[in-house]
């Protein structure tokens, strides 16, 4: 298992270590190349990149094991105020053969639910524990995250096609604060990218993407969203442990 301080990447690490995979290295210019152009619809992940202000991890196929120290890691930084608008993409080595959405979207809550199966904290009493209640967010360390998935299967939101690989973006909840949704900051730079993710796609914005929080809405549902305009429908695949022990 990578130590915690080296599990952790910086934009510097890219071209300055010579124990990252090739993979990896690939994978990374076309996400940066991606995101730094100047058409790219989300500021946050533009400004991040060129600022040198991201954070990135990676797993195999075969070993996640080094996951929750990158996390760990990353979730650190916030005791620092000058890292409060900080995002974490982690790289999954890509498939041999590209994958079907669905076998990223299985593979993106398999890799929560490990998360979330080896975190030794608990949630706070007061965080609902069943995804289908408008105000649960995923935890780890007891901090909400906003947590969204990247694939090559993408072919028509191209906003969430970064590469070959899978991307997991991770955004503590805390990097929010006055531009939640109901905060008129927050409506507005919303509304902004949200213009600008359709005209890349040239696709409506997905019918389950909302503000948390609201009550018509299920947050899970826009962590890993379709590659076409219809809502999701069925269950959430993430279990919490409290409530698989209950049901067992």
């Amino acid at each position: 298992m990578i130590r915690k301080e080296l599990a952790l990447l910086t934009k510097e690490d890219f071209s300055t270590r010579s124990d990252l995979p090739q993979w990896l290295l690939d994978e990374y210019q076309t996400f940066h190349n991606t995101v730094t152009d100047k058409t790219f619809p989300c500021y946050f992940g533009m400004s991040g990149e060129l600022k040198g202000e991201l954070r990135y991890g990676y797993i195999t196929q075969d070993d996640w094991s080094n996951l929750p120290k990158t996390l760990e890691g990353f979730l650190d930084l916030f005791n620092n105020p000058k890292h409060k608008r900080h995002g974490l993409f982690v790289f999954v080595e890509p498939f041999e053969v590209e994958g079907k959405l669905e076998q990223y979207r299985k593979q993106f809550w398999d890799i929560l639910q490990y998360l979330h199966e080896v975190d030794p904290v608990e949630w706070p009493e007061d965080a609902p524990r069943n995804p289908a209640h408008h105000l649960w967010d995923f935890r780890f360390h007891g901090e909400p995250i906003f947590v969204f998935g990247n694939a090559p299967a993408y072919k028509q939101r191209k906003t969430r096609h970064l590469g070959n690989s899978m991307v997991l973006g991770f955004q503590p909840r805390k990097i929010f604060q006055g531009l939640e949704g109901t905060e008129k900051g927050g409506i507005m730079s919303r509304e902004k990218v949200r213009e600008r993710v359709e005209a890349w796609d040239h696709l409506p914005t997905h019918p389950d993407i909302s503000h948390f929080g609201d009550p018509e809405h299920n947050e899970w549902k826009q962590f890993f969203i379709g590659d076409d305009i219809e809502p999701i429908k069925g269950k959430c695949p993430f279990n919490h442990k409290a409530m698989k022990t209950v049901e067992s």
